[in-house]
């Protein structure tokens, strides 16, 4: 059994250091592209919701976040209903790159899937998101201060 979280892990480190590589050239590290084109596919998103379906903590996402305003990749405005919250928008220096972002995650994802069959590959989606949901609920449990029994 954890020989599959092993693989799992090993492609997302392997996929992830090639992306920071590539992405190097736009000043985007440490994953800021993944926060970036999330941006750009839910323009006006909230800080809360984004490290939600980033899977990380506020503290993390926040950290990058700053970095990508302070690039001028990102802009934050207050939602016109509530000042407090403050949403999330890509400037058009950042939606310039997004497409270089959704080509590379295509062309990684057609290598990884490279050899599977449609169905093949539908099966795996289907099984890995049956996966993330098992492990979100124990995600949520711990972020909120709590300890799993093993």
């Amino acid at each position: 059994m954890a020989e599959i979280l092993r693989e799992i892990g090993m492609i997302a480190r392997a996929l992830d250091s090639i992306a920071n590589i590539e992405f190097k050239e736009y000043d985007l590290t440490r994953g800021q592209y993944l926060y970036l084109i999330r941006i750009c596919e839910n323009p006006g998103i909230i800080q809360e919701k984004l490290a939600d379906m980033i899977k990380v903590d506020r503290t993390t996402a926040s950290r990058a976040i700053k970095k990508l305003e302070a690039n001028g990749f990102i802009e934050k405005r207050a939602d016109a209903a509530n000042r407090k919250i403050k949403r999330i928008f890509p400037t058009e220096k950042g939606k310039a790159i997004s497409p270089n972002i959704s080509r590379e995650n295509e062309h990684s994802e057609r290598v990884a899937l490279q050899g599977l069959s449609e169905d093949e590959s539908a099966l795996l989606i289907g099984l890995l998101q049956r996966v993330r949901k098992n492990v979100e609920g124990d995600w949520e449990y711990v972020k909120k201060g709590n300890k799993r029994n093993y």
